[in-house]
């Protein structure tokens, strides 16, 4: 009888130690997930700026121009924004980021699988030109021009925001991923998925170095931005943030310490 008791009490334990365990895998599941499908969509952009640094050599355009001096080398907020206006139909000011998710960069989709347009505005898409007087290749830097903060960042009053945001460069066939999160790192897969060092230790390095550009000649590149949302930084946290993104790029020819 008394080993009958035991043996009942031995099988209740387990049974408690069981249902424990499963309620700890759901709650850890809960809260893996659950910023991907509750973060409301308000996440906009107060400000963007694309900037050259590469002494003249290099310059940038939202179009492709006939001559090497009609491209420039700073574009602003209300330059892209006029242009995903134009082309996708939404405006950046007023139309917030949703968490979505990509496997190249291309094709975007929320977390049922249901597939996202480019003109929802749920994340970004635009083109840019790049051409340089000389073959160069060029690389993304967090590091500061000479007389101003102008350095790859991204900003915003809620820390994680930054971490959580993926920014794409496509061309040629071939995708660079700058993730923030990452620090002096490249990971290559599908894609090529890099961070920088902060500005003050930025080095260029075949790490953040993106495509090559030869003499006069106009290359297109497709920019994706968007919430990664499969992302731990991807949080209910996020709910009204706005954000800023400066991207810096600089050109540089082959014989980089790299």
């Amino acid at each position: 009888m008394e080993k009958s008791r035991d043996t009942n009490k031995k099988i209740r334990n387990r049974l408690t130690i069981t249902i424990l365990l499963i309620l700890v895998a759901l709650v850890a599941l809960t809260a893996a997930t659950a910023a991907w499908f509750t973060i409301a969509d308000h996440a906009r952009v107060q400000t963007m700026n694309l900037e050259i640094e590469s002494g003249k050599e290099l310059r940038i355009d939202l179009y492709k121009r006939r001559n090497f001096e009609d491209y420039v080398r700073t574009l602003s907020f209300r330059d892209i924004d006029g242009k995903i206006q134009g082309e996708k139909g939404f405006s950046m000011a007023t139309t917030p980021l949703r968490p979505v998710t990509t496997a190249n960069a291309s094709a975007f989709t929320y977390k049922n699988g249901r597939p996202v347009s480019p003109t929802s505005g749920a994340y970004l898409e635009f083109t840019l030109h790049f051409i340089a007087d000389k073959d160069l290749t060029v690389h993304l830097t967090s590091a500061n021009g000479e007389t101003h903060r102008d350095g790859t960042e991204i900003t915003s009053k809620i820390a994680g925001l930054p971490q959580a945001m993926r920014i794409s460069f496509t061309t040629d066939g071939q995708t660079w991923v700058y993730d923030p999160g990452l620090g002096d790192t490249r990971q290559q897969g599908n894609l090529t998925t890099f961070g920088l060092r902060d500005r003050r230790n930025m080095k260029l390095s075949k790490n953040n170095s993106l495509f090559r550009l030869k003499a006069y000649e106009d290359k297109e590149v497709t920019v994706h931005i968007w919430l990664e949302g499969t992302d731990e930084k991807c949080t209910d946290d996020l709910k009204g943030a706005d954000y800023s993104i400066k991207l810096r790029f600089v050109g540089m020819d082959e014989r980089y310490a790299g």
